[in-house]
């Protein structure tokens, strides 16, 4: 029989001993380039090969994100830890297993069916003929390809895969030893980063001696827009950047959009369009009533609780940078080239930084510190400030969605058109063409603007999800992508998901209410995918949805429903909210079917974070600028969800361990929006469509 294809992982790096190895201390190690954000992938990862190899969970170490030792695995991102590099690993690991089994049958003499695997010894039943992983490893070398060809575990034959284990990097993160921002390497210095006042603002006038005068001050690097500069302790560092803020004079430009809503100047932008998808033929308008709709969202920003830093150690020709990137291997050659040197000179190696989910400033500050280290000779340790981190990360990307559908006489939708505007999604250092790192574009000479390229479909950019997955005779997407964007932009987490999801949702719960129709009831007589339907029930269950239950007016449910990706994980959420003076999530109850489950807590972590975060999206986050300037460079002037106003949460997973896993990081973002939203005009009546759902917008909604 054939073996089926290697996931993409195992492909690009197939050498089984680039994942596993076997220590003279009886431990094991095994290699990932899928890394920790948050999301708890190290501890999943780490079941699934424990699982695989029959050894404990204790046994195993896990190298991740080391750009001399882990496979290179793409980014971590798109909801594909599990999906590819989970499956990348667990087949590794089972072939591994049979290699060892068919070394120790050969030396004990005995078939392999006799054999079996306890905590890495291999023994025959009854008899006390034995081996190891660990003796044997000397005479079996891993020095070769995957094949696929061996066969993984049934899920009767788990012992820790769908199973809870306790977080595997939480001890360190309690204590600080886990992220890049309290390493410390001998002859450290600290360095930091002035930025211009704006995208497009150039340098005048500076005096770099000025600030190399200022006390502990070691090195001050000028190249043409960019200024950087190294103290001995932080504090110095802290004050000679206020100081060369103070002495930089800058020319700007009005290049900004005039209106910060969207929906008033996205469309207007020069764009491209094409065609998405299409399928069946649209209904004769004189046929049906037709319903139109516009939705948008605003620019994001991924606002991570802790600013971004990066360690960098340049000797003797070699540069090493610890990094909370999501590509080490991108990153690694993006910053050789900037830096005029062989990849095999450049090193990078995670550790863990403030959770982004998307491309936030961790690889610019990388190239920060890389710089500044062969600038000053000693290893130099660079954090972004609140104001660089809020006003210079890319940002998720702003959209507008209008949608359009057709009803017949028995209610039924009959046919949907779907059109969106919006940049690329993604811009990642290493994505498509030329250089993606801040302080290459401003030095001297810059390095130029790379082209804007989306994502394609099946998993698009801007039109992720942009295909309904309901039953819908007749559909036709559409993208009018915007090539030149007046605001940085690249990934955050579920790209075009979010806007889609929410326009679509939104609308299915428009049309469901102008026929006095059941919510839920709606979406059913339009959805024949099995699990779909069960996810919705399972959801309206546990939540005691009543069919057609009214709001009060300051009280409502709202309904949300995707599979993310038309492919991963399949979520649907039920919020409940109050209305005062803001708008209050108070209550979400969340169904998951995400296929074969490897953590449930952790799993369950993950649609938490993702819940909360959406309705902080949904209810608050919006970037701001004037003509000139980005204006949100504060928690003050760009706020999201506090601690007091998390609401309960609850989420019910429907395992399902004979399946695939699906990727569940991003999916519950969309319905989450989709259900606050649906939940205000259950209370109220009133229908709002551009987010965030600020007081003032919903104000406006009612008028």
């Amino acid at each position: 029989m054939i073996p089926p294809p290697l996931p993409q992982s195992l492909k690009t790096t197939p050498r089984l001993d680039r994942w596993v190895c076997f220590n003279a201390d009886r431990t094991v190690t095994v290699f990932s380039g899928k890394v920790e954000l948050g999301q708890g992938i190290e501890t999943a990862i780490a079941q699934i090969a424990a699982d695989e190899l029959d050894v404990a969970l204790e046994r195993l170490s896990l190298v991740a994100g080391d750009t001399t030792r882990s496979p290179d695995e793409w980014y971590t991102a798109g909801s594909q830890s599990i999906e590819i590099g989970g499956a990348s690993i667990r087949l590794a690991c089972a072939e591994v297993r049979s290699l060892f089994l068919e070394a120790a049958a050969r030396e004990l003499e005995v078939d392999v069916a006799e054999l079996r695997v306890r905590d890495g010894t291999i023994e025959i039943a009854g008899t006390d003929l034995r081996t190891s992983y660990w003796d044997l490893a000397p005479r079996l070398s891993l020095a070769r390809d995957a094949t696929g060809a061996a066969a993984v575990k049934t899920p009767a034959q788990h012992w820790l895969v769908g199973k809870s284990a306790p977080r595997r990097d939480l001890r360190s993160k309690i204590t600080g030893a886990a992220y890049v921002h309290d390493l410390e390497l001998p002859g450290m210095v600290f360095g930091r980063a002035l930025r211009p006042p704006s995208y497009l603002a150039k340098l005048a006038a500076f005096d770099a001696d000025a600030i190399r005068a200022m006390p502990g001050v070691v090195a001050v690097l000028v190249s043409g827009n960019f200024i950087g500069l190294c103290a001995e302790r932080e504090e110095q560092a802290i004050s000679a950047l206020r100081a060369a803020r103070a002495a930089a004079s800058w020319v700007e430009e009005p290049t900004l959009p005039s209106a910060t809503e969207v929906g008033d100047f996205l469309p207007a932008l020069p764009s491209v369009r094409s065609l998405v998808y299409r399928h069946g033929e649209a209904l004769v308008a004189e046929a049906a009533r037709r319903f139109e709709a516009s939705y948008s969202k605003p620019y994001i920003a991924h606002a991570s609780i802790g600013p971004s830093c990066a360690l960098a150690r340049y000797d003797r020709g070699k540069l090493t940078i610890w990094s909370h990137t999501q590509g080490s291997h991108f990153l690694r050659g993006q910053i050789a080239e900037v830096m005029g040197a062989a990849a095999a000179d450049v090193e990078v190696i995670h550790k863990d930084g403030p959770g982004c989910y998307g491309h936030n400033g961790a690889d610019d500050v990388a190239l920060d510190a890389a710089l500044l280290a062969r600038a000053c000779g000693r290893p130099v340790l660079v954090q972004w400030t609140r104001e660089d981190e809020l006003a210079w990360s890319p940002y998720g990307s702003a959209m507008v969605v209008r949608v359009a559908a057709s009803l017949d006489a028995t209610d039924r939708i009959v046919d949907w058109k779907h059109e969106i505007w919006s940049h690329t999604h993604i811009r990642r250092p290493g994505w498509g063409e030329g250089i993606n790192l801040l302080a290459a574009w401003h030095m001297d000479p810059p390095f130029p603007l790379p082209p804007a390229k989306d994502v394609p479909q099946p998993t698009g950019g801007a039109d992720r999800n942009a295909i309904p997955l309901y039953d819908f005779p007749a559909q036709e997407i559409g993208y009018h992508f915007i090539a030149d964007m007046p605001l940085r932009v690249s990934a955050l987490r579920s790209l075009g998901a979010f806007a889609n999801i929410f326009a679509i949702e939104s609308f299915v719960d428009e049309l469901a209410a102008a026929t006095n129709t059941d919510a839920i009831e709606f979406r059913l007589r339009h959805l024949q995918d099995a699990r779909a339907r069960e996810v919705i029930e399972t959801v309206a269950k546990a939540a005691r949805w009543k069919t057609c239950e009214k709001g009060d007016g300051a009280r409502g449910r709202g309904f949300g429903f995707a599979r993310y990706k038309n492919r991963s994980a399949y979520c649907a959420v039920i919020a409940e909210i109050e209305v005062g003076a803001a708008l209050r999530v108070t209550r979400v109850v969340a169904a998951v079917d995400a296929g074969r489950v490897v953590n449930p807590d952790g799993l369950t972590n993950q649609i938490e974070g993702g819940i909360v975060q959406a309705i902080s999206w949904a209810l608050k986050e919006q970037v701001l600028w004037d003509r000139e300037r980005v204006l949100s460079r504060s928690w003050e002037s760009y706020p999201i969800l506090r601690f007091d106003e998390v609401p309960d949460v609850e989420v019910l997973i429907l395992s399902r361990p004979g399946e695939s896993a699906l990727g569940v990081g991003e999916c519950a973002a969309g319905p989450t929006a989709a259900a606050v939203a649906n939940a205000l005009f259950n209370a109220m009546g009133v229908r709002a469509r551009n987010l965030p759902l600020t007081p003032d917008r919903i104000a406006r909604a009612m008028e």
